[in-house]
This record gives structure tokens, C-alpha cells and sequence, in this order.
């Protein structure tokens, strides 16, 4: 994901050749990113940025009149309307839009960085006095990166930028491996690198004249999980009104903007409360490739309703023929941030790019509104692992179930988004810009405010802005009426459950049964009807080859921490149709990439490296 990077160092220290230059050239990932490098001798600061063009923080460092303080910044801001205005009367000089105005926000902001609003993070350096801040924002969801060594502090927006300038850590931490095995991400700060951390969320790091002064933070979710709940009716009108405050800043800037639609009732109050003009704002869903599932005929008919346009992205042939890229590349880009599973997210952002830069979604809305839980750690069901790997994913277990202690709404902020939705976020956004207000400050500190047994005021929220949308249904059926209602959540229900139990999450007996029946092909009557993706039928059919070629590769079947025979079994298996071993596949198939991206290609490099000194 684009961001920055760079190397910190005591004053005077030396410094290898060529550093700076191979970790910026590790994140030039696409033809449309823009970089450039920037040094503080005085701070002993070196660092630089990549950034999507003409996105919100496609700027060269920010300096303030005098050019003492310099504010490199990636990500977005979403600052309150009368901001700008505000520091032109206080005599700075501030552009309509952009990020400029942030290096005069932390001259004047004593707590700076606290009172920012958005996904960020950024490097604050005074010249003078010699010092910098290395920050982030409140929840961790535009990460950095961290190596601490003797000779300096290296620092990045992706882990493999520290991996190209200090290739010794590219090893794996079997702890982490076992997070990412159980629970699909790395928990705790933690990445699968164990020389390479994560800035918790919140922080603001301290440097002096190049060594690291203090760790600090700036905000801490206890200060939210102390305010008084309301009852019922004055939470609505403190969501409603953060809502409303909030969801113009989301559509400022210089860049397009497409409205991701779903079925569901997050997006929709997204288009309820926008009430664009018509043709103004660009809609478009995922679709399968069988038939127009409930997403895609829901948001069609939202988006008619509303005015705009309406496009379906299919994940189709063009993305299964091209699946051995897409698997490769997304592992690469999100370091384990997710598995195979997530290849089509970044087909699908490739493809959304093309309609416009930035991608408005509803995600977070059920989760921090809710409190939904969207992951859990989970052990493979076929013995498919060493017993000492399973071991550390037993561990993970009871690291996830310490994390779950904490307050409903700090999990889902302040754990499961910067662990558990980054990987899939950090993807999209190698290819464009993704908001979603549900994150805003004001919203998320509202939530902290609901009483015990709200109702969900979500169906509410669309209502009061758009009758007519509050009469549609979703795609589960929530809000259909009388008994046809009825009758229809029922059915929409039980294809939803029938599509899943049919596809990754089919039983053993079934998966059994069905291939009894084979000839008869009765994945067409369920398969896209919900679901984009499709997994275990294609492993078996249009990506079967290419699970072969992969797992049952010698080097694949020698790593210590599989068992060999148990891996052969359920891909012979899964291929034959007579058992579901779709998990496991996605779960081998990730750390065998894994593997020969960052580690085996590590080690061919290094031994290029030595030949090539030899001569």
C-alpha cells in the first residue's frame, strides 16, 4: 500500500549504500504510483513516499513558511469544514484541498497528532531542534512498519521495504505463522517476520537527533469506554447527527468517486443520506459468474432509485485464467495480510480503478455499529500440520480469546481493524483510494455511548432520509413485509445457508453425496446466488492444475511444518469432489507462497549477492 519509509539514524553515524534506494524501489508496485525521497541531516532523517497519483497525499513534503518543520503524510485526513478557513485567518497559506494545511496543524497543535480525522500516517520533522515524530492514526489501519537496529531505525508502509534494505530478517516467526494459520492475520503488532513490528495504534514515537527518544501514544480507547451510555432514543439522535456531520467530508477531494454497492443496509445509508445529484455518483457490485446474485440485484435497484449508474464487476474466466498472478501478487503485496482467498480483491479493485480512484464502501458499518465479529481463530479440521506448528496455533487460540476480554466496540476498532480488516484494506488500496465514515471519529465515539440492549438503528437511519429505500428489502430478506415477507426471508435465508454449505463450507457427507451425483451438476442451482467467489468448485475444476503444481511440489511437501501425507490426501481428495478441503488448500497454498516470495527468493538473492561480490 502506497506510504512512506525510510531510515532514522544517530547524527554522524554511517550509512550502507544503496539503502534508501531498495526500499523505495520495493514499493514502486504500479505505473500510476509517484515517489520521492527527502533528508534532514540535522535530524539524521532520510525518508521518502509513494503515492497513487493525484491521490489525497501525492505531495512533496510539507514545509511551513519558515521551512523549519517538514510533514511528510500518506493517507487521508478528514479535517472539520471551517479548518482551512480558519488557519488563513490565523495567517498561514492554505490550498482549497490537499494536505497542506496538516504541517500547520501541527505547529499549532500541541497534542498533534490527536485531533486528525482518517487513516494516516506521517513523519514530522523539526530541523532545528533536530527532533521527529513518527505517527499513525488512532486505530492502526495505515500501518508502519518497524525495525530497530543498533545502527539505526528503519521504518515503512510495507514490511518488505525493511526486508530489502536488511535482508537477514527474512525469516519467519513461527508464532506469527501460527496467528496466521488460526486466525487468517497476525495478531498483537506482530507481522511473520520476527525482527519487524507494527507501530500500535495511536502512536506518536519521538526521535532526537536521530536515536529514539520516547514511545508514546496519543489516544487510548479507555477514554471512549468511559463516557455514560444513553438510552436508546438520545443514542439514535448522537449517531444520527455524528452521521450526518460526517459523511460530507467523505466526498471531498480531487479524485472521482464510485459508491461500492451491496445489498445490505450500510451502503444504503450511505446513498440515503448522500442524496447526490442525479448521474453524479457512479455505482457499481461484484458479481458471480453464474447468475446476478442478491447483491448485484439489490444495488441495481438502489442505485435506479437514486438516479445513478450502475455496473457489475463478474469474477469470471478473465480472473480464474490469471488466478497463479493474482494468488502471487496479493500474498506479495499484503505480506500474509490475507490468503489465497482475497485474490479476487484485487481483480475486482483493478477493474473498480477504471470506473473511479476512490471507493466509497459501507465496511466497518455492521461492525462498529453492531459489534459484528468477523473473524475467530480456528484450527484446521484435517491434520494437514506438524504437531509443533499446531501447537503455536493452538497458542494463538488464547491470544485471540485474551483479546475478545477487552470492550465490544474497542475489539472491533482497535483490534479487529488494524489485525483483522487490513489485509484485505492495505490490498484495495495498492489499486485506489477506499472510505468509509463508519471509521470517523465522531461515529465510532457515538457507538461507545449505545445502551446495553439498543435495537439496530441502522433500517432507522435509512428511513428517516429515504422512505423508499427503507422499504426495500435487503439481501437476506431484512425489511420484507407481511407474510410474502415472511416466505421470502425464509427462502433468502436457506439459499444463503445452501450456497455456503455447498461451496468452502461444505460437510464431509455431503461433499460425498454430491459427488455421487456429479453428472447432475447441482452446484447450479446455489452457487451465485449470494457469493462472488467459489473456491471449491474451482479448485476442482478451472484451478486445478495450478493447485497441483504447487502443493504437491517436492520443495512444497518438504517444508517442516506440514505433513506430507496428510497434504497429499486432501488435495487427491478435493480434486476428486468426494470431501471439501477448500480451507486447507487456501491455507497451504498462502504459506507455500508465502514462503517463496520471502524466504526462498530472499535466499536467491543473497547468493546472486555473494556470487556476484566474488568475481
Amino acid at each position: 500500500m502506497p506510504g512512506l519509509f525510510g531510515i532514522i539514524r544517530p547524527i554522524g553515524s554511517r550509512e550502507p549504500r544503496g539503502e534508501l534506494e531498495a526500499m523505495q524501489a520495493e514499493l514502486r508496485h504500479e505505473a500510476f504510483y509517484r515517489s520521492g525521497a527527502w533528508s534532514e541531516p540535522n535530524a539524521g532523517v532520510r525518508a521518502g513516499w509513494v503515492a497513487r497519483e493525484r491521490s489525497f497525499s501525492d505531495t512533496p513534503p510539507l514545509r511551513n513558511e519558515t521551512g523549519e518543520i517538514t510533514l511528510l503524510f500518506a493517507g487521508e485526513e478528514f479535517p472539520d469544514p471551517g479548518l482551512r478557513g480558519e488557519l488563513r485567518r490565523r495567517g498561514h497559506s492554505v490550498e482549497s484541498e490537499g494536505p497542506d494545511y496538516l504541517v500547520h496543524r501541527y505547529e499549532e497543535e500541541g497534542d498533534f497528532p490527536r485531533q486528525l480525522n482518517g487513516r494516516f500516517h506521517g513523519l514530522a520533522v523539526d530541523a532545528r531542534r533536530g527532533t521527529a515524530i513518527l505517527f499513525n492514526d488512532r486505530y492502526g489501519l495505515q500501518p508502519v512498519y518497524f525495525h530497530e537496529a543498533p545502527e539505526g531505525f528503519y521504518f515503512a508502509c510495507e514490511a518488505k521495504a525493511i526486508l530489502a534494505a536488511r535482508p537477514e530478517l527474512r525469516e519467519f516467526d513461527p508464532r506469527a505463522l501460527g496467528e496466521y494459520i488460526a486466525c487468517g492475520c497476525v495478531l498483537e503488532n506482530r507481522t511473520l517476520f520476527p525482527g519487524i513490528g507494527v507501530l500500535p495504534p495511536g502512536s506518536a514515537w519521538r526521535f532526537e537527533r536521530g536515536r529514539l527518544a520516547a514511545k508514546t501514544t496519543y489516544f487510548e480507547p479507555q477514554e471512549w469506554e468511559q463516557q455514560e451510555p444513553l438510552d436508546e432514543e438520545a443514542y439514535y439522535r448522537l449517531l444520527r447527527d455524528s452521521f450526518e456531520g460526517t459523511l460530507p467530508r467523505y466526498f471531498e477531494g480531487r479524485e472521482r468517486i464510485a459508491v461500492s454497492l451491496t445489498g445490505g443496509l450500510d451502503t444504503r445509508i450511505i446513498m440515503a443520506w448522500r442524496r447526490a445529484a442525479p448521474g453524479a455518483l457512479p455505482c457499481y457490485t461484484y458479481g458471480s459468474a453464474y447468475r446476478d446474485n442478491q447483491d448485484v440485484k439489490l444495488a441495481r435497484r438502489v442505485a435506479a432509485l437514486c438516479g445513478q449508474t450502475h455496473a457489475t464487476i463478474p469474477v469470471d474466466d478473465e480472473f480464474l485464467g490469471r488466478f497463479a498472478h493474482y494468488a502471487e501478487r496479493t500474498l506479495y503485496l499484503t505480506e500474509g495480510g490475507v490468503d489465497t482467498s482475497r485474490a479476487p480483491d484485487l481483480y475486482v479493485s483493478e477493474e473498480a480503478r477504471k470506473i473511479a480512484p476512490v471507493r466509497m464502501v459501507g465496511t466497518y458499518g455492521s461492525e462498529i455499529i453492531n459489534g459484528a465479529v468477523m473473524f475467530k481463530a480456528q484450527e484446521p479440521a484435517a491434520p494437514i500440520f506438524s504437531r509443533e506448528f499446531m501447537a503455536q496455533a493452538r497458542t494463538a487460540r488464547e491470544t485471540y480469546a485474551n483479546a475478545r476480554q477487552s470492550h465490544p466496540a474497542t475489539f472491533i476498532a482497535f483490534r479487529q481493524s488494524p489485525w483483522h480488516h487490513y489485509g484485505v484494506l492495505g490490498l484495495e488500496q495498492t489499486q485506489l483510494a477506499v472510505r468509509s465514515p463508519y471509521l470517523d471519529n465522531a461515529v465510532v465515539q457515538a457507538v461507545y455511548r449505545a445502551p446495553a440492549d439498543a435495537a439496530d438503528p441502522r433500517p432507522r437511519l435509512i428511513r428517516e432520509m429515504s422512505p423508499v429505500l427503507g422499504r426495500l428489502r435487503t439481501d437476506r430478506g431484512l425489511g420484507a413485509r407481511g407474510l410474502l415477507g415472511a416466505l421470502q426471508r425464509l427462502y433468502l435465508e436457506f439459499t444463503f445457508k445452501a450456497e455456503y454449505a455447498y461451496d468452502m463450507g461444505m460437510p464431509q457427507w455431503v461433499a460425498a453425496v454430491d459427488h455421487a451425483f456429479a453428472p447432475l451438476r447441482l452446484e447450479r442451482l446455489w452457487l451465485g446466488r449470494h457469493k462472488v467467489y467459489h473456491f471449491r468448485i474451482w479448485f476442482r475444476t478451472a484451478l486445478r492444475r495450478y493447485v497441483q503444481d504447487v502443493l504437491l511440489d517436492p520443495a512444497a511437501l518438504a517444508r517442516p511444518y506440514v505433513n506430507r501425507a496428510a497434504v497429499e490426501e486432501i488435495v487427491r481428495r478435493h480434486l476428486k469432489g468426494d470431501r471439501n478441503y477448500t480451507d486447507e488448500i487456501h491455507r497451504l497454498l498462502s504459506l507455500e507462497l508465502l514462503h517463496r516470495l520471502f524466504v526462498d527468493a530472499g535466499a536467491k538473492n543473497a547468493a546472486a549477492g555473494a556470487a556476484l561480490a566474488a568475481r
